[in-house]
């Protein structure tokens, strides 16, 4: 056996421009200690206003303030941290700063919590009053709309600042599962048909997935799966204990579900969660569909879960950070020239991205900041389609934070995770329809185009409604007090899958069932269903964009601009689909029927 013929490069090696501009948010580390050092005092402050936050209208606008300040200031300091450790999972220090900033966090909250049983014993009418009388509080009324909305499921001030208080205990389950995927799993190395070795690791197992060479993908998926099976227990014991967290959380704010729990917040309606699990499953022969077409157009005899990713296309396109930044402006062009030359100068010249691969950077990509920051993007780029499509999706997410920030106060400025998944999906179907008419007379570009679209989709449309249904159950079950096991769990996730997959698909059971614990997804309960929604409304929009011009890009953006000062389902409307239907769902669906038929045409 030869040597690797790649390694990763140390964090030290990146370019300065390809990484995250980590000292716009603080020149040094010496200056986020002092932040955290001056933070306490300012959290003690909170106390000062308590028992007195509704005696006027300038005295609630005065506490509003202070409590975007504190929780602005804090949510920057955690930022920092927890970017700071995903990019290098060896880095001690940050890895310390994530805990103390984790602290504080708890602190702001538990310090902080008086202030919802206050306004409410004020009463629904002497507060709404005053949001009719003065502009300024007219700000935030929907943040009082879904606070006296949310009354039944709020507690004492004692019992809120202890949950307060479990913040960072209760973080500890998701830091460890990070910590021990992230910096302890060592995977062996793959190896090629030809004998070479290859690094197996959180950024390169999509890579390796991606290979051309069948014996290199079969071997990275079994050494990336090897490793998570033989952790099980442990992986299992973290989830469970998650799992019951949720359940406890549901239980001490009255909900009769952790599912019941989870969309309330967000005002969700509990049908819109069982219209897609439900539709999901009468489509499954779609997917049965992709599987065969794939098999064949891969010459093999059986297809296997480590295919999925096979390149069928005769060349992969290479595209550069730099082309891809170009590509996706171009396809972002409807949204208008402001929207387009912020998304160009945050990639080229404000380092919103932190681009390349490095040793210890985690796995996946995603979209981080604070108001007041940069929208950051962790990723990790493989100068390919994947590499573009994921730029476009956390671009997405950056662009929602960013006309968000710009337009709302911060407490309303967090949007939810509901409509966090639109705008990242949205991007990459306006690039992906520009690139497939900018190359359609390229055989070789479309095919390769739609092998990402599919593997997309098969990330948000497959996987995360399998997910879905797998936390239904599990969480059903300890609602019930039934046992359940880190076997129980392989088994369960490995009887969806088999109703995913059919008689299409060849798979080892273990190694298909260990897959619910590569996603650490799972430790925000029911965020996975999220994705499937989220991928629906996102092509039902970039569809109307597409068809109807300036007027339905323009309601576009506002919902963008709305931020959280609207719930998810009335924000969706406002940009021009119901979520309430199966009809974005079934559109969705109906965008993967005409990729696998085009598909099949270019295929011969």
């Amino acid at each position: 056996m030869t040597t690797a013929k790649t390694s990763l490069p140390t964090r030290e090696d990146i370019p300065q421009k390809y990484k995250w501009n980590a000292e716009s948010v603080f020149p040094n580390r010496d200056a986020w200690r002092a932040e955290a050092q001056a933070l306490p005092a300012l959290i003690e402050k909170a106390a000062s206003y308590q028992g007195r936050i509704t005696e006027s209208p300038a005295a609630l606008l005065e506490w509003l303030s202070y409590v975007e300040s504190l929780f602005r200031r804090v949510q920057t300091l955690m930022m920092y941290a927890m970017f700071s450790s995903a990019v290098d999972s060896g880095d001690v220090e940050a890895i310390g700063m994530v805990g103390q900033a984790q602290g504080l966090v708890g602190a702001a909250i538990s310090s902080t919590a008086f202030d919802a049983p206050e306004i409410l014993a004020a009463g629904q009418e002497k507060i709404m009053g005053w949001v009719e009388a003065d502009e300024r509080l007219g700000r935030y009324r929907h943040y009082f709309d879904n606070l006296f909305r949310s009354a039944p499921h709020i507690r004492s001030a004692e019992v809120e600042a202890v949950l307060g208080m479990l913040a960072a205990p209760f973080g500890g389950v998701n830091n460890a599962y990070g910590a021990l995927t992230g910096a302890d799993m060592q995977f062996p190395d793959a190896v090629d048909s030809a004998g070479n070795s290859l690094p197996v690791a959180q950024s390169t197992i999509g890579q390796r997935l991606h290979s051309q060479d069948r014996v290199e993908r079969r071997t990275a998926y079994e050494s990336y799966t090897g490793e998570y099976l033989k952790l099980k227990h442990t992986l299992g014991g973290l989830y469970l204990t998650s799992v019951k967290q949720d359940v406890f959380n549901a239980r001490v704010r009255h909900h009769t579900t952790a599912l019941e729990a989870a969309l309330f917040p967000n005002n969700v309606p509990l049908e819109v969660f069982h219209n897609l699990v439900e539709t999901f499953r009468q489509h499954l022969p779609v997917w049965q569909r992709y599987w065969e077409v794939r098999r064949k157009a891969l010459g093999q005899d059986d297809i296997q879960p480590y295919d999925i990713w096979a390149p069928i296309a005769t060349e992969q396109p290479e595209v550069s950070y730099e082309q891809a930044v170009e590509w996706i402006c171009d396809g972002m062009q409807p949204l208008g020239e402001e929207y387009v030359q912020a998304l160009r100068r945050g990639c080229l010249e404000e380092r919103w991205v932190d681009v390349m691969p490095n040793k210890g950077k985690r796995q996946g990509a995603f979209s981080y900041g604070a108001p007041g920051t940069y929208p950051f993007i962790m990723m990790s780029h493989d100068n390919g389609l994947g590499g573009m499509s994921t730029l476009a999706h956390e671009l997405g997410h950056s662009m929602h934070s960013y006309l968000s920030w710009q337009n709302q106060p911060v407490l309303l400025s967090r949007y939810s995770m509901f409509v966090a998944e639109v705008a990242s999906n949205f991007n990459q179907a306006l690039t992906r329809a520009y690139l497939f008419e900018a190359k359609k007379d390229d055989v070789n570009f479309q095919i390769a185009l739609i092998e990402e679209a599919m593997a997309n989709f098969h990330r948000y449309f497959f996987i995360m409604p399998t997910l879905a249904r797998f936390e239904l159950d599990v969480h059903t079950r300890v609602e019930k007090g039934q046992p359940v096991t880190p076997d129980a769990l392989n088994e369960l996730m490995a009887d969806l899958f088999a109703e995913g997959y059919g008689d299409t698909m060849h798979y080892d059971r273990d190694r298909i069932g260990i897959t619910w614990a590569t996603f650490g997804h799972l430790y925000v309960a029911y965020y996975t269903f999220q994705y499937a929604t989220g991928i629906s409304a996102a092509h039902a929009l970039a569809q109307r964009v597409l068809e109807e011009g300036e007027s339905a890009a323009q309601d576009y953006l506002a919902f963008l601009r709305a931020g959280g000062s609207m719930y998810p389902i009335d924000a969706l409307q406002l940009a021009g689909v119901d979520m309430r239907t199966p009809q974005a769902v079934e559109q969705t669906f109906g965008v993967m029927r005409s990729m696998i038929d085009r598909l099949e045409q270019l295929i011969g």
